[in-house]
């Protein structure tokens, strides 16, 4: 993955990016392009392609057979749905791991700025799903990251707490500014935290629409709109509009 190069302004720069297990292609030439500080979020149904993207601009498919071009910049993060704090290592141990000795009070801040202020020693079992989720964004944060990709990050939790860590990530997002490429099978979800939300299918982008909505409220009928359009992008009846992506009866 080269980091040498790039536009001031962008984030992410892939040009003709192709992929393949096997004899089945799962990226086809796929273009894109992030701007610093925008949020994508990239839906689509299992087998699109979506998460083999995602992995392809993290840089974790050296092993994978394909050609192309990605560029991002040098602080580059991730959040996954499984948070996997290490068991072994206190809450602060584990958002500072791999960071300089100095970084121990930047990791305090950001626990603060997640809600865990007080549960810096508490170990990784101590803390209930939601509060793994937000050690693990403090330590996808902790480095000031111009980037970070994110995979799923709230699909493991209950609605109420995916709620709340909607509005904690909104908040972290505008103070802390990386771009964003978020991976989700929840349509509400990339409209309520995106400003763009691109539709992958087959290996190639469908849809790329933007979301300027005044509100992101999902009874406001400018988000029904855009909700509607993307699940026709899907082939959902709209009757299904709340339902995530792959618990629909669809084929892949």
């Amino acid at each position: 993955m080269a980091t040498d190069a790039g536009e001031l302004s962008t984030a992410v720069r892939v040009s003709g990016l192709r992929r393949s297990f096997g004899d089945r292609e799962v990226l086809k030439g796929i273009d894109l392009r992030i701007a610093r500080g925008e949020f994508v979020a990239l839906i689509g149904r299992s087998g699109s392609g979506k998460s083999t993207l995602l992995r392809a601009v993290a840089g974790l498919d050296d092993s994978v057979a394909g050609s192309g071009d990605v560029w991002v910049p040098e602080r580059v993060s991730l959040v996954f749905q499984d948070s996997r704090l290490l068991p072994w290592l206190s809450v602060l141990d584990n958002v500072v791991l791999g960071q300089p000795a100095a970084a121990r009070e930047r990791g305090r801040a950001v626990l603060t700025e997640v809600g865990l202020a007080g549960r810096e020693r508490a170990w990784p079992h101590e803390l209930s799903g939601g509060e793994q989720q937000r050690a693990a964004l403090a330590r996808s944060l902790v480095s000031e990251p111009q980037l970070l990709l994110a995979d799923e990050p709230f699909g493991a939790l209950d609605a109420l707490t995916r709620i709340r860590m909607h509005g904690l990530l909104h908040r972290l997002l505008r103070v802390h500014r990386p771009a964003v490429l978020l991976v989700t099978h929840d349509v509400d979800e990339a409209l309520l935290l995106a400003d763009r939300v691109l539709v992958i299918e087959d290996g190639v982008f469908s849809l790329d629409v933007r979301v300027d909505l005044e509100e992101r409220n999902p009874a406001d009928p400018g988000f029904a709109r855009l909700r509607e359009q993307l699940l026709r992008a899907l082939g959902v009846e709209t009757g299904t509009a709340h339902t995530p992506i792959d618990r629909l009866q669809e084929t892949s």
